[in-house]
């Protein structure tokens, strides 16, 4: 299929329509390598989208001698920026150590609290399975860690009202969401069209600008990102597309996995 040109063509349109989306991510910029450009066209559809970073970004650097604290500051403030760059309403940190993050009680609760706080018909989050075909990358273990925490916090713990009883106690009562989006690596089964927002999520991505200190070119290093873009479009008929495995959470039963397809394989961590 040919894709179309991405200034003139209406896009591919979404399964349904989100108003509230809560992304849950484990480290700044995630949320920008792994669902920037989705994310951006889901603001400009009218939904409010919530952050929720998981850990405090401290290993996200290459000088062993910066004060954490520094790194710590300039990461949430560069996260804030991307954010911004996307549409995105608010940024929560929940500032857990970098690089050890684990699918705990505490953790459940903390992702089950901002699920009920923000009432999101859709969450964006890391795949919590190990992808042996896609760069080492997409599965950081605070990645796969997350992944695991926040779909035991969609189900059951969310929507269960005898969960976390000091949830109600908080005002916090029971929440059921809908739909999970999570990076699609070797399971995609979903493509949603970004050719309008495919050049938003590289400068969001490149607005993390500790994250390239001892790059020449930023712009060339994150390449893949586009490439992959582009290349998930080609599948899905426009001119880019971000890809991910959709879970219904109240879907009786699953179509079961997607006919294998040509892939192209980019240099980077990953993400759609």
């Amino acid at each position: 299929m040919r894709p179309t040109d991405p200034g003139t063509a209406a896009l591919l349109p979404l399964p349904r329509a989100f108003h509230r989306v809560l992304v849950i991510a484990a480290h700044p910029d995630d949320a920008e390598f792994a669902f920037g450009a989705t994310v951006a066209r889901l603001t400009d559809e009218g939904a409010q989208v919530v952050y929720v970073v998981v850990s405090d970004g401290a290993q996200g650097g290459e000088d062993p001698d910066e004060p954490t604290a520094e790194l710590v500051a300039t990461r949430y403030a560069e996260q804030r920026e991307a954010a911004g760059t996307l549409g995105v309403s608010e940024v929560v940190f929940l500032g857990l150590p970098d690089g050890t993050l684990a699918d705990t009680p505490a953790l459940r609760l903390a992702l089950t609290r901002e699920i009920r706080r923000h009432r999101p018909e859709l969450v964006l989050t890391h795949q919590p399975l190990r992808s042996l075909e896609f760069p080492v990358g997409a599965s950081h273990p605070d990645h796969l860690a997350v992944g695991e925490a926040a779909l035991n916090a969609v189900y059951p713990f969310a929507r269960n009202p005898r969960a976390f009883p000091e949830l109600l106690a908080e005002g916090l009562p029971a929440h059921r969401v809908a739909e999970v989006w999570v990076p699609g690596h070797e399971h995609a089964d979903l493509f949603v069209d970004v050719s309008r927002s495919a050049e938003r999520k590289v400068a969001a991505v490149l607005t993390h600008r500790s994250q390239f200190r001892t790059s020449k070119d930023p712009r060339a290093d994150v390449q893949w990102v586009t490439d992959r873009m582009r290349g998930n479009g080609v599948s899905a008929g426009c001119a880019h597309a971000d890809a991910f495995k959709r879970i219904v959470t109240d879907a009786a039963g699953a179509a079961g996995p997607p006919p294998t397809r040509q892939r192209t394989e980019t240099p980077g961590d990953g993400a759609p």
